[in-house]
């Protein structure tokens, strides 16, 4: 199935997890004061851009559509048993959501899959959840949702979410279940983007849901406060490439919103060679620093280096996990 043309990366585009490297690209590496000062603001950001921000749908097949504008990207399957997503988004897009859904179909929302705890793909759990959805989850982001939570590269605590908007429902390892006709299946990844990352695959479909776990054509953002790492995200990056056939529609979390698996295999690709260049720095004792001045990205810049996460920052990124 040919993708349908997408725009370019725009500032409705942006998402918290990329809060690191918006300040990495604004200012270089700031120091935990200033850093906490900055993201107080770039979250205020996002939540204005949110506010205002277009919903943009691509339609797929049987009855899946992806969403773009409000955080990560937003998986819908529409029929007689209510709509499912596959991630809420930011909570101040609710009247643009809103009217994107109801443009896909009368049916109510009637569950909700959070593909990890992250703010931009689970803000908006507390009134999905008040229209009717059942969230469902893996265990650790309902327990990441229950705390303060605290993210270390952006030095920013952020709060518990309400009762109402922690997942009804989680699992361990698989979940499997039925709605609309279509059989969907959750898988964990182990630690990869954060430690409570899961895969969704609309089985007949063919389309595959991989939440951060994938930035098409984008650096992404690796969560070590909360068990994500560079390794992680490669095993990730193969368990999505083991799981897609050639034909199968993938669903980024961020990015263009629909992907393929040849993009999959350039971002996996990208990942392991920036791992070995880094890894490689750090055993001959550059510092960070060092590091990120040898441009041991340098080859994939050009393609993946030109949004947030600008190539100091991801470079800072890799070496911690190496």
């Amino acid at each position: 199935m040919r993708s349908p043309k997408l725009p370019s990366m725009s500032r409705r585009g942006f998402c918290l997890c990329c809060v690191g490297g918006a300040f990495a690209a604004t200012t270089g590496w700031l120091t935990p004061r200033q850093a906490y000062a900055e993201a107080r603001g770039i979250v205020s950001l996002i939540k204005d851009s949110a506010a205002t921000s277009p919903i943009t749908t691509y339609k797929l097949r049987n009855n899946i559509s992806v969403l773009e504008g409000s955080g990560g990207n937003i998986a819908v399957l529409t029929g007689p048993d209510g709509k499912l997503l596959v991630d809420a988004g930011i909570g101040v897009s609710r009247p643009q959501l809103g009217k994107a859904l109801a443009e896909l179909g009368s049916e109510p929302v009637a569950h909700l899959i959070n593909t990890h705890w992250h703010f931009d793909h689970a803000d908006g759990n507390e009134w999905l959840h008040a229209a009717g959805a059942k969230i469902i989850a893996h265990e650790n982001t309902r327990k990441h949702l229950s705390v303060v939570q605290r993210v270390e590269d952006w030095d920013y605590n952020f709060l518990a979410l309400s009762a109402s908007a922690l997942p009804a429902e989680v699992f361990a390892k698989e979940h499997q279940f039925k709605i609309n006709g279509a059989s969907i299946a959750l898988k964990y990844y182990g630690p990869a983007h954060t430690d409570s990352d899961v895969s969704v695959m609309f089985d007949e479909a063919n389309v595959l849901h991989v939440g951060d776990t994938f930035w098409n054509g984008i650096y992404p953002f690796i969560d070590y406060s909360t068990g994500g790492s560079i390794d992680g995200m490669i095993a990730a990056s193969d368990a999505n490439l083991a799981a897609a056939k050639s034909d199968t529609i993938i669903i980024p979390g961020h990015g263009k919103p629909v992907s393929n698996k040849a993009e999959l295999q350039g971002f996996r690709d990208m990942l392991v060679a920036i791992r070995d260049n880094v890894g490689n720095l750090k055993k001959q004792g550059k510092t960070r620093d060092e590091a990120v001045a040898a441009k041991p990205t340098a080859a994939f810049d050009a393609k993946f280096g030109q949004f947030v996460i600008d190539p100091g920052f991801f470079t800072r990124l890799v070496y911690e996990g190496v």
